[in-house]
């Protein structure tokens, strides 16, 4: 549709017009929306492996309040995360997380993620066969900053692991 011819639309349907483009404009805003919320959890999965060594990426991720519940237990705030990565790095030579299958129940700045999430952790580099894995789904809180979507809460529940899970035989 040319200029000219929006022009004339306008005119003559008015109201009708209005009405569509309003709602063409909120269905691009919520799958944009959408589309940057599964963007943010897939972040999380990608930094966890690729960034293991740094923790410059949890600002393109988290507020700075946010609040984790794993199994083994909760962190909160960048220095509770801080310590959750510590305790990866320190535990695990390698990791490879998948998320995906995302639940998006959007409301405004606000929306909450269930999602499946599976991850396997490799104590020895050199002996990625002797791995540790777990499977289950998490429910995240995020919320629209002026930086883009970001997550507030996680809560991870474990369904099923299958290795050795650490702490197990002599592991720390």
């Amino acid at each position: 549709m040319t200029t000219t011819d929006l022009t004339a639309a306008t005119t003559t349907d008015g109201p009708a017009l209005a009405a569509e483009l309003a709602e063409l404009r909120a269905t691009v805003r919520e799958l944009s929306d959408r589309a940057a919320i599964s963007a943010v959890c897939d972040r999380y999965a990608m930094h966890l492996d690729k960034d293991r060594g740094s923790d410059d990426w949890f600002g393109a991720v988290f507020t700075d309040d946010v609040h984790l519940v794993f199994p083994m237990g909760e962190y909160k705030g960048m220095d509770g995360l801080a310590a959750f990565q510590q305790m990866a790095r320190t535990t695990f030579a390698r990791t490879h997380h998948i998320s995906g299958a995302y639940a998006i129940d959007l409301r405004g700045d606000e929306a909450t993620v269930r999602a499946h999430l599976t991850a396997f952790h490799v104590r020895d580099a050199a002996a990625p066969s002797a791995h540790f894995a777990i499977g289950g789904h998490y429910d995240a809180h995020v919320v629209r900053t002026p930086e883009g979507w970001r997550i507030r809460s996680f809560t991870f529940d474990l369904v099923w692991n299958a290795g050795e899970a650490p702490g197990a035989k002599g592991h720390s």
